[in-house]
């Protein structure tokens, strides 16, 4: 399987973040499904031109936050744990974080609103102008 994978090197960003983000977005925007193998961990350290322990770190991450098993044959396949109750509640705490350091930038709650919907679209084209 080929997966876009962009990665900031000069970021401060922990590089298996990165990773971890960048293949969430990729199961966000459904280029990466349910049940689709990842590469190796050698493989896609040798394309991405990073560390095999990095992406086995990333690996781990996206595990133990429930969207990928690790099989010993097949390797890195996508499966998520869909937890809802779970993913809202660490929504809310990440949220919370966010939306604290945006008040103490004096951002209002109509941007705030106006930049959830503009990513929410990014990932759900047409979803947000139905309900509103």
């Amino acid at each position: 399987m080929i997966i876009q994978i962009n990665m900031d090197f000069n970021s401060d960003e922990a590089l298996y973040i990165q990773l971890c983000n960048e293949i969430i977005r990729g199961i966000a925007l459904e280029q990466i499904h349910e049940g689709d193998v990842l590469p190796s961990v050698r493989q896609l350290a040798e394309v991405i031109g990073i560390n095999m322990h990095t992406v086995n770190k990333a690996y781990t991450v996206l595990k133990q936050e429930g969207f990928i098993k690790l099989d010993r044959r097949r390797g890195a396949i996508i499966s998520l744990d869909v937890d809802k109750y779970q993913a809202i509640q660490e929504l809310r705490e990440n949220l919370n974080v966010v939306l604290t350091r945006a008040l103490c930038k004096n951002v209002t709650r109509e941007e705030t609103h106006q930049l959830v919907d503009e990513i929410f679209d990014r990932y759900m084209p047409g979803a947000g102008g139905e309900d509103r």
